[in-house]
């Protein structure tokens, strides 16, 4: 028997734009996930502990405010302190095709960028988030 998959949906830094990461939320939760979503402005080491808390299976970080680098390296800097690096961590939002590579590199499973469909997301996370089994 398995349960949901669980996945926090967040919105770090300052970036006070949220319809895409509540759209990605529903979405998720329609498709039978079981979805935290942390609310605005949230920082990495919120997140972190949210995931925690909430034994999550995935991260997945909405960033519109061009501070995406900085962010994403805290979080994983913070996954790894905490013995949570298995958590996959994607993410979506304005985030220039040059910098993917890096984020690629640094851990990020998948970026969305603008245009990605709610389904393609959900594809996405039911083929590369293990389903937890109690």
């Amino acid at each position: 028997m398995s349960s949901r998959i669980r996945v926090v949906v967040a919105k770090p830094g300052l970036d006070g734009h949220d319809r895409g990461a509540k759209v990605v939320a529903r979405a998720l939760r329609d498709a039978g996930m079981e979805v935290i979503y942390t609310g605005l402005h949230q920082t990495p080491e919120q997140i972190v502990e949210t995931a925690i808390q909430e034994d999550a299976d995935a991260v997945g970080l909405s960033i519109l405010s061009g501070a995406h680098m900085t962010l994403f390296k805290r979080v994983f800097e913070l996954l790894a302190e905490r013995d949570a690096a298995d958590i996959v961590v994607f993410g979506g939002g304005i985030i220039p095709d040059a910098d993917i590579p890096e984020l690629e590199r640094m851990g990020v499973a998948k970026i969305f960028t603008p245009g990605a469909t709610t389904q393609s997301i959900v594809d996405w996370v039911r083929e590369h988030v293990a389903t937890p089994v109690s």
